[in-house]
């Protein structure tokens, strides 16, 4: 033990899940399917095995687009895949996925490995799933290298971070009748599903004229051409608007039944924005209409280290829920990014040319020299974290044993009849 201090340790100790799920989606349809599920898995099976392998599909599916399309070109961009069969897999995939990361919760309460573990590892992984699948349904949608891409990266990590600043402060897990675990992912998955179908182009059709909106006079003369795929996008910056809106509102009202100011969560929102900003102004160089980076096969590497870094950022919030500690405002690897951006804008900020990322070979390595140290640094925390919660607790992760008294791993059913 090392990484936490040992005050904040004891804290874990007084964990209590709490969550509230108001999808009806999950309480008629699929909640039933998952504890059928469940029962499919054997009880020497750690729930943890059961998240990180449905992280494993999402992983597979990253890597055939990877496979057919390394460039991330897309349809739109000249890219001859994948083809649309693959897209069959990536909604099975990520279905499986969901399933995965629901029934892992409830393999914890069957073997008797219910914790603060479990929580942050779940969290852990569907803050990785969340930019992967950003990646992926970008590319069903043949949106391609665009700023909607960036525009989908920053919005669903919104939302993600929303609900983990949420919980922070209101000490329960809120999921509405629209979440984007829920019906979010049935969503992406619906994407999946028709582009197997149809292909990309459909997606690039007009939004006005498919809907028949083009029948009134002033939209038709007024509102531009819109894809299907960039309205998608719209709506969901509607739904990020009105995310904010109700998660303000849990939070208020928690700080105000505790009699603590309601303001003061506000401030720590700011990190979002603030590090979406940095990477912006990174993906701006040399100028917002000629992205670099984005007009690059680097694309892809820097939003995967984009990613990661928010990997980091919010499981140290959720460590920090958990362990009842500061709200970690700062995270260090946004000094990396902010060294990225300087240097690519050099150009505009001191009319000269970038000390590092002055030519497209050494933009590419500092590019995977940034991927390559954000995912150092997020392993890093992992296991630290990790080793310091299963040795304090004596739960183990991957595997169902616990501590007894004398401190030997043992199998966890002997411990938890003793307790």
């Amino acid at each position: 033990m090392g990484y936490i201090p040992r005050e904040a340790l004891e804290n874990l100790k007084k964990y209590s899940y709490k969550g509230v799920d108001k999808s009806l989606t999950s309480k008629y349809i699929l909640n039933p399917y998952w504890t059928w599920l469940v029962t499919f898995w054997p009880t020497w099976v750690a729930p943890n095995v059961i998240t990180l392998s449905g992280l494993c599909m999402v992983l597979l599916n990253f890597t055939t687009l990877l496979f057919y399309d390394p460039e991330y070109l897309a349809e739109k961009g000249g890219a001859t895949g994948p083809p649309r069969w693959i897209h069959f897999t990536w909604a099975a995939g990520l279905f499986i996925y969901q399933s995965f990361d629901a029934i892992d919760g409830k393999q914890a309460r069957r073997t008797g490995m219910a914790g603060p573990l479990g929580e942050m590892f779940d969290h852990g992984c569907d803050a990785l799933n969340t930019t992967l699948e950003v990646i992926l349904a970008s590319h069903a949608l043949n949106l391609g290298r665009s700023w909607w891409t960036v525009a989908s990266q920053i919005a669903t990590l919104a939302n993600f971070y929303l609900t983990t600043w949420e919980e922070y402060y209101t000490g329960q897990l809120y999921l509405g009748v629209f979440s984007g675990p829920v019906e979010g992912i049935l969503i992406i998955v619906s994407i999946y599903l028709i582009t197997a179908i149809f292909g990309p182009r459909f997606w690039d059709q007009n939004f006005i004229t498919l809907s028949g909106l083009n029948r009134y006079p002033f939209i038709a003369k007024n509102v531009p051409y819109l894809g299907l795929n960039e309205a998608f996008m719209v709506f969901a910056g509607f739904g990020l608007a009105f995310n904010i809106i109700t998660s303000y509102i849990n939070v208020y009202k928690s700080r105000v039944s505790n009699k603590k100011g309601p303001l003061v969560p506000l401030l720590f929102l700011l990190p979002l924005p603030v590090s979406a900003a940095i990477e912006v102004f990174w993906l701006s160089s040399p100028s917002f209409k000629r992205s670099a980076i984005i007009n690059s096969p680097h694309f892809v590497p820097f939003l995967c280290a984009w990613g990661l870094q928010f990997a980091h950022q919010v499981s140290r919030i959720i460590l920090a829920h958990l362990t009842k500690q500061p709200f970690p405002w700062w995270d260090s690897m946004w000094i990396w990014s902010i060294v990225g951006a300087l240097d690519a804008n050099m150009p505009f900020l001191l009319n000269r040319p970038p000390l590092i990322q002055s030519s497209p070979q050494r933009m590419a390595i500092f590019v995977y020299t940034t991927l390559a140290i954000s995912f150092l640094s997020y392993a890093r925390f992992c296991t630290l974290a990790i080793n310091d919660i299963t040795e304090y607790l004596g739960i183990a992760c991957f595997t169902v044993r616990k501590k007894d008294r004398s401190g030997t791993w043992v199998d966890a059913a002997a411990v938890n009849k003793q307790q």
